[in-house]
């Protein structure tokens, strides 16, 4: 299953099929003291984040110590309850254009994701069941952009990396898959995806 130079085509989810917006409620939380870019970061690089979407804490702990971290004024129940909000599901036309790839090239995704967002993607929107392979950080217990998560998957899927064609909207997450030797390309949004694939010789 190929399609010319590509073998897999590996996806991110949220903000790239997933309607995720993380960014804009976290610097309404935070009063403005967070940019727009310390927010989109924040998923990367705190603490509380990395515990949760390796599996290493569960919801409560989470929205504690992202409470904690950003010196939020918000109950930790209530704070959840906002979190689960902000993962809309999929994108429109994102599951058409997986069902049109998929008879030529092996699907996955590679997402940072968590219990709480992952169980109703699972359960709700049917997008998960579009990829042949599924990669979720809670359950591999690896993040992205850590070139361990990039390893994960090329040892799962038993697949040469140059031959895998990585795409995220984080510059981070793009780096450390080049740096795993994966093919790898930022791409936000549906219509993102479409010109990154067309920009590789992928016929859509």
């Amino acid at each position: 299953m190929s399609d010319g130079r590509f073998e897999v085509l590996l996806f991110d989810l949220g903000g790239v099929l997933v309607e995720f917006d993380g960014i804009t409620p976290l610097v309404a939380l935070s009063g403005g003291a967070l940019t727009r870019e310390q927010a989109r970061r924040f998923w990367l690089l705190s603490d509380a984040v990395r515990r949760f979407e390796t599996g290493r804490c569960n919801g409560e702990e989470f929205a504690a110590g992202v409470i904690t971290e950003l010196r939020l004024n918000i109950a930790p129940d209530l704070f959840l309850q906002q979190f689960v909000s902000w993962d809309s599901g999929p994108m429109p036309g994102a599951l058409e254009l997986l069902d049109s790839l998929k008879p030529r090239f092996l699907l996955a995704c590679l997402s940072n994701n968590n219990e709480l967002h992952w169980r109703r993607l699972r359960e709700e929107t049917g997008l998960l069941e579009k990829f042949h392979h599924c990669f979720a950080s809670q359950e591999i217990g690896h993040m992205k952009p850590d070139r361990e998560s990039f390893e994960h998957v090329v040892r799962n899927l038993g697949v040469a990396p140059d031959r895998i064609l990585f795409l995220d909207d984080n510059p981070e997450c793009v780096d450390g898959a080049r740096a795993a030797g994966l093919v790898a390309s930022c791409a936000r949004g549906v219509d993102g995806v479409r010109t990154a694939l067309a920009s590789f010789g992928v016929s859509l």
